[in-house]
């Protein structure tokens, strides 16, 4: 089965907003495995209280998994600051293949709840983030073999009732995935998709809920991991402007047993937000 062939990332170098955990770090691991140059551009550089993983302990876990780390401190929000880490990226590697936008801020509460100060940080690392990172390594992306840029993103849908509960949230993700859209479009020569999960990930974030969502009705980050290196490990050619659902991007290579990705494959699983 392709999807579990090893090698087919060595050499390249992705570029990972965010990273030091989570989805994110399951989908750099994988890539790892393969041999890829990986640059975490994330702001915990030092342990969390409540939360794991910094960029160093990232860095740490990828050279095991057989990649090269260069561990980068970016906040998103600094356009200099970015515009530095793809400088050093390249000083580093040579290069940039991939660029996967991870970082985004979450707040799931309704429109007279929501502070100003959340709204800002949710459109200033969602939306600005995402566009400002995409920016800064488009010109080494474009001289790149086999370019793609991957957004965890999800489906564009205006169906009101991912309105309703959590506007400022909904139009911030939405923001990344409007970057799809239009960056696809505008730029041919380059793969840009967006990834989203079927069911809720199982992460630190989901565990700070306080019980507000059961572990057993949860997948993997493995899951998401194994479906962004099939879109990557595509012809940039023949795969772009596309709103994945990992689920479906396994289905089609060739993925019939979905058990491995349960915490408790005897349960019934969440659907994740943003899917009927």
């Amino acid at each position: 089965m392709r999807l579990f062939e090893e090698s087919m990332l060595k050499g390249k170098t992705l570029f990972i907003t965010g990273g030091s955990r989570g989805i994110g770090l399951a989908i750099v691991l994988r890539a790892a495995r393969d041999g890829a140059n990986i640059v975490i551009a994330a702001k915990t550089t030092e342990p969390h209280p409540k939360l794991p993983g910094t960029i160093h302990t990232a860095a740490d876990e990828i050279e095991r998994a057989g990649g090269n780390a260069l561990p980068l401190a970016v906040d998103i929000r600094d356009e200099q600051r970015v515009a530095e880490a793809v400088a050093e990226t390249v000083d580093r590697f040579g290069s940039i293949d991939i660029l996967i936008n991870n970082a985004s801020a979450i707040g799931l509460t309704g429109t007279l709840d929501i502070s100003m100060k959340r709204f800002d940080l949710m459109h200033q690392v969602s939306v600005r983030g995402t566009f400002v990172t995409s920016q800064a390594c488009l010109p080494e992306l474009l001289k790149a073999k086999n370019p793609h840029i991957l957004n965890l993103a999800l489906p564009l849908t205006m169906d009101p009732k991912w309105f309703k509960p959590h506007l400022a949230y909904t139009m911030a993700k939405y923001g990344m995935s409007m970057c799809v859209l239009g960056m696809a479009e505008e730029f041919k020569e380059i793969a840009v998709n967006a990834l989203w999960p079927r069911s809720v990930i199982l992460t630190a974030a989901i565990k700070m809920l306080g019980g507000l969502v059961q572990p057993g009705m949860c997948r993997k980050p493995e899951i998401v991991a194994d479906a962004a290196h099939a879109i990557l490990t595509r012809d940039s050619n023949s795969c772009s402007g596309h709103f994945f659902i990992d689920e479906e991007v396994l289905t089609e290579e060739g993925v019939t047993d979905f058990s491995r990705y349960a915490i408790n494959p005897e349960s019934q699983l969440l659907d994740d937000l943003f899917l009927s």
